[in-house]
C-alpha cells in the first residue's frame, strides 16, 4: 500500500517537473551584445560592398623570364625599390661560358677578314698589271685568267668570313640579351610586399604565387566589389567610405577614382555563410589618404557608397 501511494506521488512530481521545464524553455535568453559594434552607414541610401585595400596601380606579380635555379635574391620584405634596381638573379653559368667562347672568337675572325682583305688587295693589283700588259708573248691570256679567278675566290672567301662574323656577333648579342633576363630587376618603383624564394630553390615561370610581389604602399587604393545585382545604383562620382574589420569606430573617408566596366567572378570572401561564391561583382576603384592609424596592403574592409540623399552627420 506504501509503495503504491509513493508511486503516485512520484509519478505526479515528474509530471510537474516536465510541465515546469516545457514552461522555462518558453523564455529565450536575450542574445549577447556584440562584441564590436556594427560599422556606422554615413548615408541615409547606400550600396554596401566588400572591398579589399591594394597599392596603387595594383600590385605587380614578378616572375622569372625563364625557369631556374635562383643564385641570389637581392631584396627583402619592406625594402623600397626604384625602377631597375636589382631583384633576383637566375643561374648564368652556362650562357656566361657561352659568351666568353664567342667573344673569345670575334678577334681571330676579324683578323681572319684583315688577311684575307689584305690577300685580295694583292690579287687584284696583279691582275691589273698583268692586263696592262699588252705583249700577248710576255703574258698569255690563260694567265691572266687564272689571276681573275684567284681574285674571284678571294671575294668569295673575304664575304664569307664577313658573314660568319656577323653571324658570330649576332650570336654573342643573343647571348647577352639573354643573360640581361636573367638578371631580372624592379619594373617600377615600389615596396617589396613578399618575397616568396630563397637563394638555391628552383624558380618556375607558371608558379601559383608570385616569387616577388612589388606595389606602391605610397598611394593606396580600395577595390570595392557591388554585387551585380546592385551594380545598376552605383554612379560614377559617388562618395564612399570605408571600416577595417574589427575597426568599426574609425572611418576612411574615399574619393570615387574609376569603375571597371567589366563585371568578373568574385574573388575575394568577407567568409559569410551565407555568401555566394559564384557571384558575379562589378569593381569600383575608390583612393583614399592615409589614416593616421595602421593600414596595410590586403586588409579587408567594409565599404558604403552613397546613392541618394544627404550625409547623416550624427556623432
Amino acid at each position: 500500500m506504501v509503495f503504491r501511494r509513493l508511486s503516485v506521488w512520484l509519478a505526479l512530481a515528474g509530471v510537474l517537473l516536465t510541465i515546469a521545464t516545457l514552461w522555462g524553455a518558453r523564455d529565450k535568453p536575450a542574445a549577447p551584445p556584440p562584441m564590436e559594434a556594427p560599422p556606422h552607414n554615413p548615408y541615409s541610401s547606400t550600396v554596401a560592398a566588400a572591398g579589399i585595400i591594394e597599392a596603387v596601380n595594383e600590385n605587380v606579380r614578378i616572375a622569372p623570364p625563364v625557369s631556374g635555379l635562383v643564385t641570389k635574391v637581392h631584396v627583402t620584405v619592406d625594402d623600397h625599390v626604384e625602377k631597375d634596381d636589382l631583384l633576383f638573379q637566375i643561374d648564368d653559368r652556362e650562357l656566361r661560358a657561352q659568351l666568353q667562347t664567342k667573344t673569345d672568337s670575334l678577334p681571330s675572325a676579324a683578323a681572319r677578314i684583315a688577311e684575307l682583305d689584305i690577300r685580295l688587295r694583292d690579287l687584284r693589283d696583279q691582275l691589273r698589271r698583268l692586263q696592262s700588259v699588252k705583249d700577248q708573248r710576255a703574258v698569255s691570256e690563260d694567265d691572266v685568267q687564272r689571276k681573275w679567278h684567284e681574285v674571284e675566290a678571294a671575294k668569295r672567301g673575304l664575304i664569307r668570313s664577313r658573314a660568319d662574323l656577323r653571324l658570330a656577333q649576332t650570336q654573342r648579342d643573343e647571348v647577352q640579351a639573354i643573360l640581361d633576363r636573367l638578371t631580372v630587376r624592379a619594373p617600377r618603383a615600389g615596396t617589396i610586399l613578399q618575397v616568396n624564394m630563397r637563394a638555391g630553390e628552383y624558380a618556375m615561370v607558371n608558379a601559383n604565387e608570385p616569387l616577388i610581389l612589388l606595389g606602391d604602399t605610397e598611394t593606396l587604393q580600395v577595390r570595392a566589389d557591388i554585387d551585380e545585382v546592385n551594380a545598376p545604383l552605383v554612379i560614377p562620382g559617388s562618395a564612399a567610405v570605408a571600416y577595417l574589420k574589427g575597426q568599426t569606430d574609425q572611418s576612411i573617408p574615399l574619393t570615387f577614382d574609376r569603375i571597371e566596366p567589366y563585371i568578373v567572378p568574385k574573388r575575394s570572401l568577407t567568409g559569410d555563410n551565407k555568401e555566394r561564391v559564384d557571384t558575379r561583382v562589378l569593381q569600383v576603384i575608390y583612393k583614399f589618404d592615409k589614416p593616421n592609424f595602421p593600414i596595410y596592403v590586403g586588409q579587408q574592409v567594409d565599404v558604403f557608397i552613397e546613392r541618394e540623399g544627404n550625409i547623416d552627420h550624427r556623432p
